[in-house]
């Protein structure tokens, strides 16, 4: 049951940290290249480096936020209600 309601909060949360994340990534951005925008992959004047690092460094950031916020979530969840809303090890 308390999986259940924890569904609402994670994905308000999550939502959230996207948000987070694509600041993140437009600071980060802007620090290694110089550039406001970070390329797209369909931009004609930018090269396969650049495209291709722009990408690796937005998956590593929203992967590293969104799992930062799921954690957090879930042990602010687990704190308040007791109970740990997502996955538990199988201990065999």
């Amino acid at each position: 049951m308390n999986k259940i309601l924890y569904r609402p909060l994670g994905m308000a949360v999550s939502v959230l940290g996207g948000v987070l994340a694509g600041k993140a990534f437009g600071q980060v951005w802007k620090l290694i290249s110089g550039d406001r925008e970070a390329p797209t992959p369909t931009q004609q004047d930018r090269s396969w480096t650049e495209v291709l690092l722009a990408a690796t460094v937005q998956g590593a950031i929203f992967g590293l936020v969104k799992a930062a916020i799921d954690r957090g979530g879930a042990t602010g969840y687990d704190k308040l209600t007791g109970e740990w809303p997502g996955d538990k090890r199988d201990m065999d």
